[in-house]
């Protein structure tokens, strides 16, 4: 696989988490996959999916940068949401924040089978203080 046809494999990811799509999410996830060392799989991905955005109603994956170098993705994700209650450990309960994710993924056989996931708390620890 090409670093181009891997970029567009996770383009075509990220769409499909945007619409939530879930019952299209196997064609980019493995059915083994693993997520910050925890083996969820595909039902506990579209799980852990499906809590965030009850979570946080208008989630919006906004790719920032993103390389390809196979089998490995790495992205930065960028956020504007609206948690319902609490992130992260946070107390929002519906204030609009903004963060980014650092992320990266293991392909195989054009699937997802591993990601390693940091989100910046301390920015939105910054932004709860006011210090904007």
């Amino acid at each position: 696989m090409t670093k181009t046809e891997l970029a567009e494999i996770y383009r075509g990811y990220i769409a499909c988490l945007n619409r939530q799509d879930w019952s299209n999410l196997g064609q980019f996830v493995g059915d083994d996959a693993v997520h910050n060392s925890r083996r969820l799989g595909l039902s506990g991905y579209v799980a852990m999916l499906e809590r965030d955005f009850d979570d946080i109603p208008d989630l919006y994956f906004k790719v920032l940068m993103l390389i390809a170098d196979p089998p490995y993705v790495a992205c930065r994700l960028g956020f504007d949401c609206t948690p319902k209650g609490k992130f992260l450990g946070l107390e929002l309960n519906g204030r609009q924040i903004s963060f980014t994710e650092n992320v990266i993924y293991e392909f195989r056989g054009g699937k997802i089978v591993e990601v390693w996931s940091v989100i910046d708390k301390a920015a939105i620890e910054v932004q709860l203080r006011g210090d904007r």
